[in-house]
């Protein structure tokens, strides 16, 4: 079916930003263990995209976590016990997040053909707007900057999987409807966020979170070794709802065309 694109709404970390969507990944697994429980790489990944301090409660939740929790402190873990280990993830999040606002591969030369092609560019995260000035300042340094980007804060605080950041860059974008809207993302959390809003739902493999690799850990596998880890990726976004996935950035080009031909 041909459609005319009015804009792609990009993820930040692990999408455009921090290759492989290690600044949260580091904080949270030093907040567990500040608390006594060592998270699994899976278990810290697995909510990725969420608003933080949702990113904490649904781990939290995780049986193992619970279990260990219970066992390190003798008692459930309350509200009070989020709060205090969000307000630790985000000293700690804060104080390295201006290290991981690198721009990933294909970034640039995606930007240039929206532009060419007056492509709207907008972006939600599961940062906080605190959070956000770092991370929108370190990528306007290099060269990207948004149309748009809103973060739970603009919200109420309500983050993915719920459609809200996207309905509020529609808004502010001025799309005339869902259904020219592709959003683009490295985790469940955003394939939902997604759908959940009505736009095309695009999963990108390398340097997502849901690999959580590095570049160099990456780059040095075998073909084998990529081949298994991108079916990987790419089974667990189209079971989550992804409408299409691409390899990395330098494939939306060609995915656009396809849309609008």
């Amino acid at each position: 079916m041909s459609r005319c694109i009015e804009a792609v709404i990009f993820d930040w970390a692990g999408t455009t930003v921090d290759y492989g969507c290690f600044a949260p990944v580091q904080a949270f697994v030093e907040v567990f263990k500040h608390f006594g429980i060592e998270p699994t790489m899976d278990e810290v990944r697995e909510p990725m995209g969420m608003l933080k301090i949702d990113h904490i409660r649904t781990m939290l939740s995780m049986p193992r976590i619970h279990d260990l929790w219970v066992k390190e402190h003798g008692t459930e873990p309350s509200e009070d016990h989020v709060l205090q280990m969000y307000d630790l993830f985000e000293s700690k999040l804060m104080s390295i997040l201006d290290q991981f606002t690198t721009l990933k591969p294909y970034v640039p030369e995606t930007v240039e053909f929206l532009r060419e092609k007056n492509i709207k560019i907008g972006s939600t995260t599961g940062y906080t707007d605190a959070m956000m000035e770092v991370v929108t300042k370190g990528a306007k340094e290099q060269g990207y900057e948004p149309d748009a980007w809103f973060s739970p804060d603009s919200t109420e605080g309500i983050g993915r999987p719920y459609p809200y950041m996207i309905f509020k860059n529609l808004e502010a974008l001025k799309v005339s409807t869902v259904k020219n809207v592709v959003k683009i993302g490295d985790t469940v959390s955003d394939i939902k966020e997604a759908r959940h809003a009505g736009v095309i739902s695009v999963g990108v493999v390398e340097g997502s979170s849901e690999m959580g690799l590095t570049k160099e850990e990456y780059e040095n596998m075998t073909d084998s070794q990529k081949e298994t880890v991108c079916r990987k990726v790419k089974e667990t976004f189209k079971n989550a709802g992804a409408h299409y996935v691409i390899q990395n950035l330098s494939g939306l080009e060609e995915l656009l065309k396809k849309l609008t031909q």
